[in-house]
């Protein structure tokens, strides 16, 4: 029986570095690394996500997305005949948004942000991670590799803008109790983990290597006891 291929897509700014503990059986499953490119004059989220799409060379491939990376494959579903599509720490439709983001988009107050200052690892952290950064600034150093001034305007836009407004029930959403990006208040439908911050897929990597296979794979009882 030939490996299952997982295609793995980090997080805003983020390189697939964020994945490095992220450990799946060898023997059902192959693990491939998808990393932010950037972004064409005026490219669309839509065109983006084609263009990524292509990097895709395997049937029936499991998606796997964190935070934009969770936008980003529910787009590239779109372009490639999927498994699978499992976004963590992110939103299935913008209705899931915090409200800050919904009066971003209204008052289009983030074209304000000076995004010069993201070049700055710590304002791009709390941008990207939330606001405890202080203690783990160097970690941060290291996954967040993507400053180039036109992808973090292009990238913070798509996601403020995204006009996606009904919920994919196909969608796999995994999302911890204590994301302080995107509040567990304002998601529906997902498979919560106790404790899970937006940055999980580094700190809570043991739960998602324990349930990933189970959850790619499936299995109803034990994917009933993950609720």
């Amino acid at each position: 029986m030939s490996k299952i291929p997982v295609y793995l897509m980090p997080g805003l700014a983020s390189s697939a570095a964020i994945f490095e503990r992220i450990v799946l059986p060898e023997d059902t499953f192959e693990i491939h690394l998808l990393e932010w490119e950037i972004p064409l004059d005026h490219e669309s989220l839509t065109d983006y996500a084609k263009r990524i799409s292509a990097k895709v060379i395997h049937k029936n491939p499991v998606l796997i997305g964190v935070s934009f990376g969770g936008i980003l494959v529910q787009e590239m579903a779109k372009y490639v005949e999927v498994r699978k599509v499992i976004i963590i720490s992110s939103v299935r439709c913008n209705s899931e948004f915090p409200r800050r983001l919904k009066i971003a988009k209204t008052t289009k107050a983030y074209k304000l942000i000076p995004m010069s200052l993201f070049a700055n690892i710590e304002s791009l952290a709390k941008f990207s991670f939330g606001e405890k950064v202080n203690q783990r600034l160097k970690l941060y150093e290291k996954f967040l590799s993507v400053r180039d001034i036109r992808y973090l305007n292009w990238a913070v836009e798509q996601v403020i803008l995204w006009d996606r407004t009904v919920s994919d029930e196909n969608v796999i959403h995994i999302h911890g109790d204590a994301d302080d990006v995107f509040p567990i208040k304002y998601i529906k439908n997902c498979i919560i983990v106790k404790g899970g911050t937006h940055i999980m897929i580094l700190n809570k990597y043991k739960w998602l290597n324990e349930n990933l296979p189970s959850i790619i794979l499936g299995v109803k009882k034990q994917a009933k006891t993950l609720l």
